[in-house]
């Protein structure tokens, strides 16, 4: 699909916009977006805030960010550099849209933990 000649379909598998849909689906991207919305931080700072996640897949995902004008990279001059990382006004927009989808989470874990439980035990219970 060429982008400037078609109208966007994300159904269609060559649709430039799965590409952005990946951005969204990605818990990495997801969480880093939301917390450089609060204030800038630095790699360190991130990796530490963000348990979980190892140097190698944050650095890509900044990257991919980055690349998608969704962060903004900044060396600052010292020894060592220094490497700060900030929202765009781009990024904003995304974390905003996606913030609801945290906060669903955050409200709704405990029934999605039971219905979880209910559904292994069912399983359990055919495969006995």
């Amino acid at each position: 699909m060429k982008a400037t000649s078609l109208k966007p379909d994300a159904y269609a598998a060559n649709c430039p916009t799965r590409q952005i849909l990946d951005r969204v689906g990605d818990k990495w991207a997801v969480l880093i977006l939301l917390l450089l919305r609060e204030e800038p931080m630095r790699f360190n700072q991130l990796r530490r805030t963000i348990e979980g996640i190892s140097q190698k897949m944050l650095s890509q995902v900044l990257k991919s960010l980055e690349r998608d004008g969704l962060l903004r990279r900044r060396a600052i001059a010292t020894v060592p550099v220094t490497v700060e990382y900030s929202i765009t006004p781009l990024g904003s927009t995304l974390a905003e849209a996606v913030d609801p989808l945290r906060d669903w989470a955050e409200r709704n874990l405990k029934d999605v933990l039971a219905a979880q439980r209910r559904y292994d035990a069912q399983r359990k219970a055919l495969a006995a």
